[in-house]
């Protein structure tokens, strides 16, 4: 999924407020807001990449009914970071105390949190470096466990908090640590 960057900065800085109405107001379009005000555009993906996000979401969805440790999100939900940025990872997931303490009216809304737990899948026409700057970004907010998978390098980089980021070569299995206990997602 690629994104396109509209600076309003010049005519209007967007609050989260007005965020949330233009998001409401445009269900059809994808976006996100960067800590810089930036409102980013990103277009559909694919077949083939909306098939390996639906399967990714299913894995990480199986586990948890089981579990019952916490809430599983799309890439059709956006939080609301710490940092003033409101961004949309392709799959979420918020530990169920966390989700919890939010009202009922921020629950409905953008979640003003950051996730414990982030997937992001790459797809064609992804510039890798944004992702990476992404993910660091949840980290800065306060992710616990993250996974950048690059189908196109066939790899995946794991981002954990005060740690180098480990790439780890595909076929591989991704294991949830502790903060996704008994949690495995096999990569092909």
């Amino acid at each position: 999924m690629s994104s396109f960057v509209l600076n309003l900065e010049p005519i209007i800085q967007l609050t989260r407020e007005q965020f949330y109405l233009l998001c409401q107001a445009n269900r059809d379009l994808k976006l996100e807001r960067t800590a810089r005000g930036e409102l980013l555009i990103m277009s559909p993906v694919g077949g083939e990449g909306g098939n390996q996000e639906a399967a990714l979401i299913t894995d990480l969805e199986i586990w948890n009914r089981e579990i019952r440790l916490g809430k599983v999100f799309s890439s059709s939900t956006i939080f609301s970071l710490p940092n003033g940025a409101d961004r949309s990872p392709d799959v979420a997931w918020v530990r169920l105390e966390r989700w919890q303490a939010l009202t009922p009216k921020e629950q409905q809304g953008f979640p003003p949190l950051c996730p414990d737990f982030v997937i992001e899948l790459r797809s064609r026409t992804d510039r890798l470096k944004p992702l990476q700057e992404k993910m660091q970004e949840y980290l800065d907010n306060g992710l616990r466990l993250g996974w950048l998978i690059d189908p196109q390098n066939r790899q995946a980089e794991i981002y954990r908090p005060a740690q180098a980021v480990q790439v780890i070569a595909l076929p591989a299995t991704l294991l949830g640590e502790e903060v996704l206990p008994g949690f495995e997602l096999q990569l092909s």
